[in-house]
């Protein structure tokens, strides 16, 4: 009953050790950290007097990380081959990476700038950055719905406002509720509550004693409720994106033992056969 202890010997490819590479926790505290370097770089190379006395440097470290991202990026797609394209954090990082190699001379200079996209990255990394954005894809369809309803107040809100107001020959007047467009852009200040009073309802009021009647109904629907619809769906689709990330990891099967888990089976195999073989010579005597 002898067993071969070589034949449970751990045995690993080269595309498993890459793979095991990548998705180290190390391998990604490494990448976070130079994102986090980078993000840092980029900022200091707008200043002037920073370039001109440490430039060369900065570059430098730039040029540097951006060669660990491609090698890590490279390194992924050996490991995953076609199936890395299937997600699309991969191809997020891929595509931000990407964008750091085109050429940022001539007419393309303006690439450069997009260097700062890098930064980016850290959405993917961060696995508490993904729950968030994956948040906000869930409550798209959500949010489409209260800006429909948004759009069709605001419609409605502007052409009362500009039949209402805007045929005063009052300069402001004009200036605020002259045309539907003109309308609809002061109503969206007054939806932000930004100098709302004193910038465009007391002038509006100074004409119109009872625009009031016009204006509160309209704050009301739009500031503390339409807009506190979106929040609900933010906060919703957080919710379900954890309940789905949770139900994913119990579904998730095992992932492949490591080295000490298999030098652990072997030694509990040997105890098993040396206590096997106790057995047996004390049956035979």
């Amino acid at each position: 009953m002898g067993l071969c202890m070589a034949e449970l010997a751990p045995s690993f490819t080269l595309q498993d050790r890459i793979i095991r590479l990548v998705e180290d926790g190390r391998t990604t505290a490494l990448i976070t950290g130079l994102i986090l370097i980078n993000a840092v770089t980029l900022g200091l190379e707008t200043d002037a007097e920073v370039m001109a006395s440490y430039g060369s440097v900065l570059l430098l470290v730039d040029r540097s990380i951006l060669l660990v991202f491609t090698l890590e990026i490279l390194l992924k797609l050996y490991a995953y081959r076609w199936s890395f394209f299937r997600s699309g954090w991969n191809l997020f990082d891929f595509v931000i990476v990407g964008i750091a190699w085109v050429p940022a001379s001539g007419n393309l200079s303006v690439l450069r700038a997009l260097r700062v996209l890098r930064i980016l990255r850290l959405i993917s990394v961060v696995p508490q950055l993904r729950r968030v954005i994956s948040a906000i894809g869930y409550s798209i369809p959500g949010m489409i719905s209260v800006v429909g309803v948004l759009g069709l107040i605001f419609y409605v809100s502007a052409v009362l406002a500009t039949k209402l107001f805007g045929t005063h020959p009052d300069p402001n007047m004009q200036e605020w509720f002259g045309s539907i467009s003109a309308s609809a852009y002061t109503l969206f200040q007054v939806m932000t509550l930004e100098s709302w009073s004193m910038g465009i309802v007391r002038p509006t009021m100074a004409l119109f004693p009872q625009s009031w009647l016009f204006f509160l109904p309209f704050i009301i629907i739009t500031s503390f409720a339409v807009l506190n619809f979106f929040i609900g769906i933010i906060v919703d689709s957080m919710q379900m994106a954890q309940k789905l990330e949770a139900e994913e990891l119990g579904r998730q099967p095992e992932g492949p033992a490591t080295h000490a888990d298999v030098q652990l089976l072997l030694t509990k195999i040997e105890q098993l056969q040396a206590d096997l073989d106790a057995l047996q010579k004390r049956g035979s005597s």
